[in-house]
């Protein structure tokens, strides 16, 4: 199959922008046409219940033209690295791999042991896109996988870093899918604690990040065409986030977009229980991609008007 060759990067001092890997021609074809775009956005240590009294009036209006449920669930482990990892294979931390939650010094850079939903799309000739306020998240950027990836160099970015390079990145490129990685909530958990009144100020400057992304989508004329998942890692209690701990686990998942049920709560199914694995495998559904029979994931069919 002819291919075209895409090279570019952008070094910084804050971090990397890179792209540079081979891009087959033809794509898959998509279960509902009308959705061109994914874009998965995770706001790192949003717990639901302070997302509900915070006030962050893009969350509601998705959640007003969307399918929603505020009892969703993260990785037993319920810590930053491993869980997105999990958002992104649609696998449990055994099977990805990626079980620490730091830069470790190792001599080789390690990735997860099955492809992130990155790679399969742009695999697939997709232009795809991540967007981390992490250092760590260089673990989900295997070189040849992402189209257009920022990753903080070292250390932490912020909420604002990384809504500036999403927001280019959506006009320069228009990308088929993008994750997109909000960092702050958790750093103000961490130091403030989880359900502090710094936290709920940093939760809703977070919605006027997450608002200039609706806005680049809007510029880019592809906010019609696009589906859009706003979720979390986990959430947390004091200071931190623990094992298997409920306040931990649940995570809000919040779907808008092109066929997607409006005002639609998920939980008033009751045998569904929305976990982040299926985040994976609903983009993979939404761009044509192959279910893979190792996922513990699967698409959220019920949030979708016309849908298996």
């Amino acid at each position: 199959m002819k291919k075209i060759l895409l090279l570019a990067a952008l070094l910084g001092g804050a971090g990397v922008l890179r792209a540079q890997f081979a891009v087959p021609v033809s794509k898959p074809q998509r279960p509902l046409p009308a959705i061109e775009h994914v874009v998965v956005i995770s706001v790192d240590g949003l717990r639901p219940d302070r997302a509900l009294l915070a006030d962050m009036p893009t969350m509601r209006r998705m959640v007003h033209e969307g399918a929603y449920t505020f009892w969703a669930k993260t990785t037993a482990v319920s810590i930053t690295l491993p869980s997105h990892t999990s958002m992104v294979t649609g696998v449990i931390p055994r099977k990805h791999g990626i079980e620490w939650n730091r830069e470790l010094p190792l001599r080789e850079p390690v990735y997860p042991l099955v492809p992130t939903v990155m790679e399969m799309a742009t695999k697939a000739g997709y232009v795809t896109a991540m967007i981390a306020g992490k250092s760590k998240f260089s673990t989900l950027n295997k070189p040849g996988t992402v189209t257009h990836a920022y990753v903080p160099a070292e250390g932490s970015s912020d909420n604002a870093d990384v809504a500036s390079h999403a927001v280019q990145i959506i006009a320069d490129y228009r990308p088929a899918f993008v994750f997109i990685h909000f960092p702050d909530v958790d750093a103000v958990g961490h130091a403030k604690g989880w359900g502090s009144h710094e936290q709920l100020e940093k939760i809703e400057q977070t919605d006027r990040a997450l608002a200039q992304v609706f806005e680049a989508l809007d510029r880019a004329g592809i906010r019609g065409s696009t589906f859009v998942l706003l979720t979390a890692d986990h959430g947390g209690a004091g200071l931190t986030h623990g094992v298997d701990d409920p306040r931990s686990r649940h995570i809000p998942w919040i779907a808008a977009g092109p066929g997607v049920r409006r005002f639609f709560d998920l939980t008033q199914l009751a045998d569904l229980e929305v976990r982040t694995e299926d985040t994976c495998a609903t983009a993979c559904w939404l761009l044509g991609l192959p279910q893979q029979p190792y996922f513990d994931g699967k698409p959220v069919y019920a949030a979708f008007e016309n849908a298996p």
